[in-house]
């Protein structure tokens, strides 16, 4: 028998958004540990706002509706809002009823720079590793450091003179600006949009672009992040920030080892490695140079291991760069920007955990 098309709408409704999200989605899981995370910071969400005055969003909400825009690859807050509007399974993971006002983009905006400056992020980073830490997932003695290029947002025509008259053209519309046989330099120049962002390439065959260096250090046994560090785009810039990132490492009674690529092997940081009581698996460099890493280090089998291993920190910035959108910055600034590399690292390490098996009931 033919079903009839009926408009008829109903009045009213008894259900919640937990009956639309299938019982083996994989948000459940990263639900499950991002709660467990901010269970626990409730003194420092406390220490962030008045005790009187008008309610604002909850930061639990704000955190986790931007964990939303990585794991999804939503571009912008005013279509986040959207989504939350129609979106079952997004109001079900902050924990918003089906008929709970959503708050307006620009108030969204608004409550989440309250984020910005404080050490939400990297306190929500912290929390999320230790819950793989009770589960034994990461590794004490063996890490791997990288760094990658974040684009600025900000174009290269606001990079401009600091001291004199402005560059030819000044700016402005395409066919007025004309860079072609000027020098510009991070020294003599600099973006009038984002005086953070520096002119930087990453080959000589690259194009330069206003960018930052995004850093994280990786533990080798799950992969997970566990560090991270954004620093001005300069070509010591990765090395600066590894010694930085492994001083802040627990110290063990075994030897830590960590890895890298070739742009690690350089003198200076091996041997600061080495009185750090670090045992350098850096890659060897030994193109028209001699390698600062010698057979003492080389021969041992676990170099071998930590070579295969230190691969996979790629695969992190892959991940951070495609799904979560890190190619290029929405943010101005080292410290806006340092908050968004935490809550992506935490993002990336939450899908990881749920491949590995944690928070799954």
């Amino acid at each position: 028998m033919r079903g009839f098309d009926s408009n008829t709408e109903a009045l009213f409704t008894y259900v919640t958004p937990e009956s639309f999200v299938p019982k083996d989605h994989p948000l459940r899981a990263i639900r499950k540990m991002a709660d467990e995370a901010l269970a626990g910071m409730d003194k420092l969400f406390d220490s962030m706002y008045a005790t009187t005055g008008r309610s604002s969003i909850p930061p639990e909400k704000l955190l986790k509706a931007q964990l939303l825009m990585i794991l999804y690859s939503i571009r912008s807050n005013r279509q986040l809002v959207e989504q939350i509007h129609y979106n079952f399974l997004f109001r079900w993971f902050l924990g918003m009823g089906l008929d709970e006002k959503v708050w307006d983009h620009s108030s969204f905006t608004k409550n989440s720079e309250r984020l910005i400056g404080s050490e939400v992020a990297a306190e929500f980073l912290s929390r999320v590793l230790a819950q793989a830490e009770r589960k034994r997932l990461l590794s004490r003695e063996h890490f791997t450091v990288d760094g990658t290029l974040i684009e600025a947002w900000a174009s290269i025509k606001s990079f401009k003179p600091k001291d004199g008259p402005p560059s030819a053209g000044g700016g402005g519309r395409n066919d007025t600006v004309d860079f072609k046989g000027q020098k510009l330099t991070n020294e003599t120049h600099g973006s009038t949009t984002d005086p953070d962002a520096r002119l930087y390439r990453k080959g000589k065959n690259k194009e330069a672009k206003l960018c930052y260096q995004g850093h994280t250090l990786m533990e080798n046994r799950s992969g997970l992040i566990i560090r991270t560090k954004v620093t001005t785009a300069t070509g010591s810039g990765e090395r600066d920030a590894a010694k930085t990132m492994v001083q802040q490492l627990p110290r063990t009674t075994r030897r830590i080892t960590l890895g890298g690529d070739k742009g690690y092997d350089t003198e200076p940081f091996v041997r600061e490695l080495r009185r750090l009581k670090i045992t350098p698996h850096v890659a060897q460099n030994t193109t028209n140079r001699r390698s600062a890493i010698d057979g003492r280090t080389t021969n041992h089998p676990n170099y071998t291991i930590s070579q295969k291993i230190r691969k996979r920190i790629e695969e992190g910035f892959g991940w951070m760069k495609t799904v979560g959108r890190l190619r290029k910055t929405m943010y101005r600034g080292i410290e806006k920007i340092a908050m968004q590399l935490d809550l992506h690292a935490a993002a990336y390490n939450l899908v990881r955990m749920k491949n590995l098996g944690l928070g799954v009931t």
